[in-house]
C-alpha cells in the first residue's frame, strides 16, 4: 500500500490519499485553528475506524441489529527524547440496538486479538484497553 501527501500551503497543510482516492487534510498549527486532523489524531482514528469495521463486520455475521455505534479513543502519550509517542489508548465501544452482550464482547475480542490490522501494528509499543457497552450497560473491559 502507498498513501501520498501532498503540501497545500506555507505551512503544515497536506492533503493525503491512499490507493482509494479519498482525500484526508493533516495539519499541525502553533498559530490558528488546524485545518485538518494532527497525524496523532488521524493515529487514534485509525484503532477506532479498523475496530469499529471489524465488529460490525462480526455482528453483521451473526444476524445483530446494530442501529447505533460510537467510539472514543483516549491516547495517553510519554516523553521519549523530544517525541511524544503514544504509550496507552484506551477505546471505549458504545452499541445501541438488538445486540446479545456476549455477542458483541466477543466481536471485540475477535477485532483487538485478531483481525485489526491498525491494533495489530501497534502491539507491543502501545497497550491498548478497551471496554464495551450495549444499550448504556457495561459488558466488559479487557486488556490487549
Amino acid at each position: 500500500m502507498t498513501v501520498t501527501l501532498t503540501r497545500q500551503n506555507d505551512d503544515y497543510l497536506f492533503h493525503a490519499s491512499g490507493p482509494n482516492q479519498h482525500l484526508v487534510q493533516m495539519d499541525f498549527s502553533k498559530e490558528g485553528p488546524p485545518q485538518g486532523a494532527s497525524p496523532m489524531e488521524l493515529l487514534l482514528m485509525a484503532i477506532g475506524g479498523c475496530n469499529a469495521i471489524d465488529i460490525i463486520y462480526v455482528l453483521k455475521k451473526q444476524r445483530q441489529k446494530v442501529h447505533a455505534y460510537t467510539v472514543k479513543v483516549t491516547g495517553e502519550r510519554a516523553e521519549v527524547q523530544k517525541a511524544k509517542p503514544f504509550k496507552s489508548a484506551m477505546v471505549e465501544i458504545y452499541l445501541e440496538g438488538d445486540i446479545q452482550p456476549a455477542k458483541a464482547l466477543r466481536a471485540a475480542s475477535l477485532s483487538f486479538e485478531q483481525y485489526c490490522s491498525v491494533s495489530m501494528s501497534l502491539r507491543g509499543s502501545v497497550a491498548i484497553d478497551y471496554a464495551v457497552f450495549v444499550n448504556g450497560e457495561k459488558v466488559s473491559a479487557a486488556s490487549e
